[in-house]
């Protein structure tokens, strides 16, 4: 059974397309879980995407040296676009004040448009709307996954603000003794006139399941101000 799935995705059918197209999806999502679940910037949804761009793109190449053998000057035009893309993408992502990364998954979508793009430009339409299938069921599905994965996730970042700067050591003391691990703490002045510190935690958990108790017993620290999940 195994060898016809693999010689059916070698071949040229729509049963390969599909399964090829299917395979980039799992392996996104799969390397996306594995970054969701450390808290890196780029999620399920990013990695699905761009797996999905770089597949849909692999199988319009092979498309055009078997459509159009000897004029490969085409792939040069659609390679350029690939990677003049990027530049536009980079527009999209920001750094907020809180040192959130925002708009990876929307840099991501536009990669995959513009591969989208090329298939059907050089008439790979077929190709093209099983793709574009698999974008939109990333983008309507794989979000309430990745928000699930967030909600549960042992290494999470936290954003806190204090009163002044000697509640940051007070702080870190009974953080400690609460047995949190912290792996990166990012601490930087207000840019509020007379406001104290602030700071970026990023903590790993023993019980997921009590996250939520954890944020309301650091909040009603006297040396805590302000406390979120990020």
């Amino acid at each position: 059974m195994l060898e016809t799935f693999l010689s059916t995705a070698e071949g040229w059918s729509t049963a390969a397309m599909v399964i090829r197209m299917v395979s980039a999806l799992v392996i996104g999502t799969v390397i996306g879980i594995d970054r969701a679940l450390k808290r890196r910037g780029a999620g399920i949804k990013t990695h699905a995407l761009v797996c999905l761009g770089a597949a849909l793109v692999m199988m319009t190449g092979q498309y055009i040296k078997m459509n159009f053998e000897g004029n490969m000057d085409i792939a040069r035009m659609g390679a350029q676009v690939i990677s003049g893309v990027g530049f536009l993408g980079v527009g999209t992502i920001i750094v907020t004040g809180k040192n959130q990364i925002r708009g990876l998954t929307t840099a991501a979508g536009l990669w995959a448009c513009a591969c989208l793009g090329l298939a059907v430009g050089i008439g790979f339409v077929k190709g093209a709307f099983i793709t574009l299938v698999l974008v939109m069921l990333t983008l309507k599905v794989l979000t309430k996954i990745d928000a699930r994965l967030h909600m549960y996730a042992r290494v999470f970042d936290i954003y806190i603000e204090f009163p002044n700067n000697q509640c940051v050591s007070e702080f870190m003391e009974k953080i400690h003794s609460m047995e949190i691990k912290i792996y990166n703490i990012e601490l930087s002045k207000s840019k509020i006139k007379g406001e104290g510190p602030n700071a970026i935690l990023c903590i790993e958990v023993k019980d997921r399941t009590k996250r939520a108790e954890l944020i309301e017993d650091l909040h009603k620290m006297e040396c805590v101000k302000f406390i979120e999940i990020l």
